[in-house]
This record gives structure tokens, C-alpha cells and sequence, in this order.
């Protein structure tokens, strides 16, 4: 059975809930305060089996224009929209502004129903009529059926009925989506149950057990029960008015607004890369940083309208532009929106999400402009490819592409695997799919050989730069695996030289003046002079009478070199030295099998300070192994 959500429309008082009662039986004034104002405050919900076996789920939505952002919640999700104009009163304020809401956020299939009959004679109708056949032309009703009615006493209601029915036989069903996304409309606790959200579920299904989270907040729960229209259900798909009930989950931490969806299938965000209709009938330019609402599925965000060229907008016109929003929203790629002025308010135009997870712009950058405008086009490939630029280092995730493409799992997937085929892509991280652009992996080879540049003219007598402090250079995501493929790649081009853990440059060399030589040549002439007993390092550079950081600075060049050795405990000893007692342990252990420190202070004469070092050193080299007291040679 085809599941399609019919929503109403119109200026208040102009019998839309009637209309609905008539069709349906259902009175959807719920509330006390609208029983007793007379007018629908809330959204009310109701449904009705069509002849041809279609389900339609209604949604009455208030007519009064301080209940407009409860109008904009209510249309969200809809397939077609019952415009109800009183045949008495006419197209009215509230009219007009429905149907740009609705034209805004994508409703492409409707009915005009002209209501309230029973009060007019059939040449005030005609003149109704006329008059509905103007407000709609070049709309999307231009050409929708328009069927008089009257709640009151039934006229009109079974021709509505075929007319609906008609109509939902040849609507496409929704495009198929794998993301599950339900914008909650309404929450409440019902006893034996807990808490209970409804909305209408936009795209994907759930099913009993499914762990599920709400966004923004992130707040995780497990499904206890589904109900379609008071009927228990195993599962929902789209296009279904559903009830769901968490196990769990406290009323207070779920309000209409959020979105239910699958864990971690969405990323909430204070900006929205956004297409922007301003409409015709505002009265004056928008300008750059006008304070906004913004409405998508059942939200209403306070934020900020950046326009990207220009520094104002003319009615009428279109633009891509940048919402900065205070609190977060979890949308995805084509999702509809509408703005409207924060005061006095009023429906001032809207399109659809470019970007649901964008970086923030700079404006009058040409490149994103185009960039933007070239993802209304719709061509995945190249969608994609400007998302992964954008990104620069970070690269975009198969989860965030998910969510910034809006496509099938399937077809997303095999539009990566053409991108990499192409060489447009890499795949930097195979665990958690994520990708970087070409263009950013020749930038990324610039900018480590722009690091190497500086840390050379910074530390001109150090040989080259560690890789771990090279790394850090770059954002986390970039994995040690594919940074060591890249510096691979650039040792292979003849860039880069690479020796244990350092990089350099392959045009660096360290090169001394006639003072530096003299005092490499000084630290050097007195470790070869002390043997092993040298002095600390800090005496040393005292004893010489040289700047300490000049000092440091040659004894890590000969450290580099190999010609000091470093033990611990600021001791250094020369290499030759370090070379010739290695040869009278090792050839003490292979007479004697093993060594204690006594008998290593025996051979040597050195006192506990020196001792200790040079004996761990020996360990952490390889050439010893520690027992207990004794030293064994280690085994090779």
C-alpha cells in the first residue's frame, strides 16, 4: 500500500480543519484553547483510506500568522498540499504566504479547494474562482484541480475523494534513501509507554530494537515500540506519520525540532552552505549579516545570512549563501528550508541545503562561489570532488559524504571508486574512509617541503628536521601510514633525504664558519682528551668559554655526525672511546661468560657516576643484557 502525507494550507478561518473532520471524521483541534478561540493553534493529524488503496496521512496545519512557524513545521515532509481558500473571503495574507512556504520548500503536487460554498451564490462563486485562477498562475497549482466543497453539509467531499485519489495513483514514490530520518513534531508520555515523539518520516525506515540518536544533542536510544496510526507496526518507511517510543529516554531531553536517525549517520552544524530564493513580494534589498530564522523540517534556528559576492540582495533575486545559525541543525544535502525576517517577521524566501556540513567562507572568493553554484547542477562526481577540496587536509569521510551528497550507499560508493580510478582521489584512511583530494595531497608535499625550508634557516647546523615534529605540522587525520607513503614518494622524487628518523631537505647541508668550526673542534679535542671521564656538559661549555646555545648547538651537530655519544644524565663521551671499551666488554664477556659492575669499575676505574651511564648504555645498544646484578653479552 502507497503511504503519501497530505498537508493543509490557508488563512485562518477558512475551514481547514472542518474540511478535514469532513473527510476524515477526525476533529485534529485537540487543545483546549482551540476549542475555545475557535482556531487551530497546534498541528493536528489525521488519516484516510483512499478507494484505490492509497493510505494518506493528513496534517492540518494553523492558518493564523502567528502560528506560521507551526505551519512551516507541519508541511515539512508532505506530498501534496490541500490549499483551502473561503469561498466568501478569497485569496487573503495568510494565502499568498502559504503558498510561498510551500513553493519554497519543494511541494510540487496539490489541490485547491474552495470551502465555505454553502455561504456564497454561484455567481460569487465564479468570481472566487477567477480570482484563485490568477494567485496561482505560474505557480505549481497552475494547472491543480479546484473543487468547491462544503464541510457543513458534504457537498464536494466525495469528488474531493476521487480527486486525491486520482492524484496519488500517479505521484512517483519518494526517492529511494538509505539514511532513516524522522522530524519530531510532537513529544509526549503516555503511561505504560514513556516518552513518545511523531512526525513524518522523510526518508529510510526503522524497525523495532534499532538503536537510534537524536540530533542535535546526540542523545542515544533504543526503539521500543512504532505505531501507524494507532496501529502497532514492527516497522516505518517514508512517507509514514509515525509514532515512536524509546526505551529510556526522558521527555526532557526531546523536543520537536530534532531529528531521530540512525547513530551516527548525521553531523549537526552552525553553518549551512544553502541556495537562497529572496522573494519578490519582500519589500526592501536583504542585506549581508541580516538577522534570520531559519525553518527546515520542524526547526525554527535564530542565525545570520551571509552573502558570499555581494553585500545585498534584491527581491526577486537568487544567490548562494552561507547561514550561520546560533544552535546547531542535523541536515543533509537538498533538504528544504525556508528564512523569515527576525522583525517584523515574515516569510522572506528560502531553497535548498548546498553543504550541510560546510567550513566557514570567506566572501568574494570566486572559487566557492562557483563551487556552489556547481553543485546545483547535480553532478555527483564533481559534487564530490569540490567537497574534498574544500576540506584541504582533513579530507571528507564516507559518513560525511553521506549526508553532503544525499545519495544511495551503492551509488555513492561506486562514484568514490570512478574518482580514485581517475586519480581525483586518495583514500588516506581505509578503516574509516576517508579521502583527499589530489590537490591537496600536492599541496600537502609543498607545504612539508616549506616546513623542511624553515626548520633548515632556523637551525642551519641541524642536520634535518624529526619526522614526528614534521607530522605535527599537519591535522591529526592524516595517518602515519599514508604521511610515511607521501614522504616515500618524495624521497623516491628526489626531494627529500631521509635517514632513520630524520628529513631533510636534498639540497641541505650543514655548513660552518671559521668560528663554528674552531668550537666543534674544541668540544670534540676535549671529550677525545677526557676519555671516560669527561666533564658534564654544562661545565664544558663554561670551562671553553663559549655561548651555551652555541655550545648545544655543535654538540648535537656532532651527535648527528656520530662523533659524540650520549649516555644520560648530560654525559657524552667520545665516539672512539665509546668504540674501544665496547671491544674489552665484549671481549671480557666471550672469556669470562659474565660481568659484574665491580668488575666493570675493576677494568675501567671509573667512579659511580660514570659507571652506571656507560653500563646501561651498553644495554640499550644491545651489546649487554642485564641479570639480576651481572651483565651477559646478548645474544645476536
Amino acid at each position: 500500500m502507497k503511504q503519501f502525507i497530505l498537508g493543509t494550507a490557508g488563512h485562518i478561518d477558512h475551514g481547514k480543519t472542518a474540511l478535514i473532520k469532513a473527510l476524515t471524521g477526525v476533529d485534529t483541534d485537540r487543545l483546549k484553547e482551540e476549542k475555545a478561540r475557535g482556531i487551530t493553534i497546534e498541528l493536528g493529524f489525521a488519516a484516510l483510506n483512499l478507494p484505490g488503496g492509497q493510505h494518506l496521512g493528513i496534517v492540518d496545519v494553523p492558518g493564523h500568522e502567528k502560528f506560521i512557524k507551526n505551519m512551516v513545521a507541519g508541511v515539512t515532509g508532505i506530498d501534496i498540499v490541500a490549499m483551502v481558500i473561503a469561498a466568501d473571503e478569497g485569496v487573503m495574507p495568510q494565502t499568498r504566504e502559504h503558498l510561498e512556504i510551500c513553493t519554497l520548500l519543494g511541494v510540487q503536487h496539490g489541490v485547491v479547494v474552495l470551502t465555505k460554498t454553502d455561504l456564497v451564490d454561484e455567481e460569487w462563486l465564479e468570481l472566487a474562482r477567477e480570482d484563485i485562477k490568477d494567485f496561482v498562475h505560474g505557480t505549481f497549482l497552475q494547472d491543480a484541480p479546484m473543487l468547491p466543497v462544503s464541510a457543513l453539509t458534504g457537498s464536494g467531499i466525495p469528488e474531493l475523494v476521487a480527486t486525491l485519489d486520482e492524484l496519488c495513483g500517479r505521484i512517483p514514490e519518494r526517492p529511494h534513501s538509505d539514511l532513516f530520518r524522522l522530524p519530531i513534531d510532537r513529544v509526549f508520555s503516555m503511561k505504560g509507554f514513556g516518552t513518545v515523539i511523531t512526525g513524518t518520516l522523510i526518508s529510510g525506515k526503522v524497525q523495532v530494537g534499532d538503536t537510534v540518536m537524536i540530533y542535535p544533542s546526540q542523545t542515544t536510544s533504543k526503539v521500543r515500540g512504532i505505531q501507524f496510526h494507532n496501529e502497532s507496526v514492527a516497522q516505518a518507511h517514508a512517507g509514514m506519520r509515525t509514532a515512536i517510543n524509546f526505551q529510556g529516554l526522558d521527555k526532557s531531553a526531546v523536543f520537536r525540532g530534532q531529528v531521530v536517525a540512525g547513530a551516527g549517520t548525521l553531523a549537526p552544524s552552525f553553518m549551512l552552505d544553502v541556495s537562497l530564493q529572496y522573494l519578490a513580494s519582500s519589500k526592501k534589498p536583504l542585506k549581508n549579516r541580516s538577522r534570520i530564522r531559519f525553518h527546515t523540517g520542524t526547526s525554527e534556528v535564530l542565525g545570520n545570512l551571509i552573502l558570499l559576492e555581494t553585500d545585498e540582495l534584491m527581491p526577486g533575486e537568487t544567490a548562494v549563501v552561507q547561514i550561520r545559525l546560533d544552535t546547531p541543525l542535523a541536515t543533509v544535502k537538498d533538504d528544504r528550508y525556508v528564512i523569515r525576517s527576525y522583525s517584523p517577521v515574515r516569510t522572506i524566501g528560502g531553497g535548498r541545503v548546498l553543504n550541510p556540513i560546510p567550513p566557514k567562507h570567506k566572501r568574494f572568493k570566486a572559487e566557492i562561489v562557483q563551487g556552489l553554484e556547481g553543485i546545483l547542477a547535480g553532478d555527483a562526481e564533481k559534487n564530490i570532488a569540490y567537497y574534498a577540496g574544500e576540506a584541504g587536509y582533513n579530507g571528507v569521510s564516507f559518513a560525511g559524504l553521506r549526508i553532503m551528497t544525499n545519495l544511495p550507499e551503492k551509488q555513492l560508493q561506486q562514484t568514490l571508486q570512478n574518482l580514485m580510478s581517475s586519480k581525483i582521489l586518495i583514500q588516506i584512511d581505509k578503516e574509516n574512509k576517508v579521502y583527499l583530494h589530489n590537490s591537496s595531497l600536492e599541496q600537502l608535499k609543498q607545504d612539508a617541503l616549506a616546513h623542511l625550508k624553515n626548520y633548515h634557516q632556523i637551525n642551519p647546523l641541524k642536520d634535518g628536521m624529526s619526522k614526528e615534529e614534521l607530522k605535527s605540522k599537519f591535522p591529526a587525520i592524516l595517518t602515519a601510514r599514508f604521511f610515511n607513503q607521501v614522504l616515500n614518494q618524495m624521497v623516491k622524487d628526489n626531494e627529500i633525504v631521509q635517514e632513520e628518523n630524520s628529513i631533510r631537505l636534498k639540497t641541505h647541508t650543514v655548513s660552518l664558519g671559521g668560528d663554528q668550526t674552531d668550537i666543534k673542534n674544541k668540544i670534540l679535542e676535549t671529550y677525545r682528551q677526557d676519555g671516560l671521564t669527561p666533564p658534564y656538559f654544562r661545565e664544558l661549555s663554561g670551562k671553553l668559554s663559549v655561548d651555551a646555545s652555541r655550545a648545544k648547538d655543535m654538540l648535537m651537530l656532532l651527535i648527528n655526525e656520530g662523533r659524540i655519544i650520549k649516555t644520560k644524565d648530560d654525559l657524552y663521551f667520545h665516539a672512539d672511546t665509546i668504540a674501544e671499551l665496547k671491544n674489552r666488554i665484549v671481549d671480557f664477556l666471550q672469556s669470562h661468560g659474565e660481568m659484574t659492575p665491580t668488575q666493570f669499575k675493576d677494568m675501567t676505574g671509573l667512579s659511580r657516576k660514570y659507571l652506571i651511564p656507560l653500563l646501561e648504555y651498553f644495554d640499550s645498544q644491545n651489546v649487554t643484557i642485564r641479570v639480576g646484578d651481572i651483565r651477559r653479552l646478548r645474544s645476536r
